[in-house]
Order: structure tokens, then C-alpha cells, then sequence
């Protein structure tokens, strides 16, 4: 038998979120937060990581808020090696090449600032991420003027198109 579970992941507004698979977590937890300090100045972070063996959740840091909610959701999810990132002052994109990149990260699941939600099954063995949910749902396509606006908001945050 399988059950499948839904799990929001807490976290404060404006707070971005990565989740992803490893191994090794014992070591990973420190390395993926020396990786995080090393690419993006002034980052605040807070990163655990789930342990199959002995079934800890391993957690560390720069800010205290941010470790106890990733060891917090990290637990909620409970499937071994995954790993939880909540950060500040930070978007997804100056991180991820440098965390996939990780000799012990297998997978990236997901990141964002939206409402997250990751998807579990359970089995008799343990638990494994089978997808996430990253924000509400598209309803419609971007108009002539909400593309404008899109393009002049990700100039004015430093990112050119044309």
C-alpha cells in the first residue's frame, strides 16, 4: 500500500524555498551551507536535511528563524536525504547552478517564493517526494501590456531580455 500525502511548507512571506534530494547527509547539511555563503553575499539561511540512517534531521545556518523552520519542514516532508533550504536576500536563480552542482545533491524538486507544497507517498520502507506544488494555478495568458510590464520589472531587478 502507498499513501500519499500533502505537505505546505511554512514559511514567512517573502521567504524563498528550495527542496531537493542528496545523499551523505551528515556532510552535505555543512556543505551545501558553505556553497549558499560562498555564491551570494549576505545571504540568511537555513538549511536541514533529513538522514536515513540514524533518521535525524540535520540542520545549520546563519539565521536561527530560517534553521528552525527548514528542520521543521524538513521533518513535516520526513523522506530520507531530502533537504530543505529557506533563504532571504537571495532568489532561487543566484543559487541553484552552485546547489545542483553539488556532488551530493541528486535533484532539485523545486524553488520558489510562492505557497509550496510538496507531494509524498509513504510506503512500509519510508517516505519519498513524488513532486511539489509551486503556487496557484495559471488561468489565463499574459496580455501585449502585462508582458511590457513583466520585461520593464525584470530590468529594473537587473535582468535584461532584448
Amino acid at each position: 500500500m502507498v499513501k500519499i500525502e500533502v505537505v505546505d511548507i511554512e514559511k514567512p512571506e517573502g521567504v524563498e524555498v528550495i527542496i531537493g534530494q542528496g545523499n551523505f547527509s551528515i556532510f552535505t547539511v555543512d556543505d551545501l551551507a558553505k556553497t549558499l555563503l560562498t555564491t551570494v553575499p549576505g545571504i540568511k539561511f537555513g538549511i536541514a536535511m533529513n538522514e536515513a540512517k540514524p533518521q535525524l534531521t540535520r540542520f545549520t545556518g546563519n539565521d536561527e528563524e530560517l534553521e528552525k523552520l527548514a528542520a521543521r519542514n524538513a521533518v513535516k516532508i520526513g523522506a530520507g536525504h531530502v533537504f530543505v533550504v529557506l533563504m532571504r536576500n537571495a532568489f532561487p536563480i543566484n543559487v541553484l547552478n552552485a546547489v545542483k552542482n553539488h556532488p551530493a545533491v541528486a535533484m532539485v524538486y523545486g524553488a520558489s517564493e510562492n505557497p509550496f507544497q510538496v507531494i509524498v507517498a509513504e510506503t512500509d520502507l519510508g517516505r519519498s517526494v513524488i513532486g511539489i506544488v509551486d503556487g496557484k494555478a495559471a488561468k489565463e495568458i499574459e496580455t501585449e501590456e502585462q508582458k511590457k510590464e513583466r520585461r520593464e520589472l525584470v530590468e529594473r531587478i537587473g535582468y535584461k531580455i532584448d
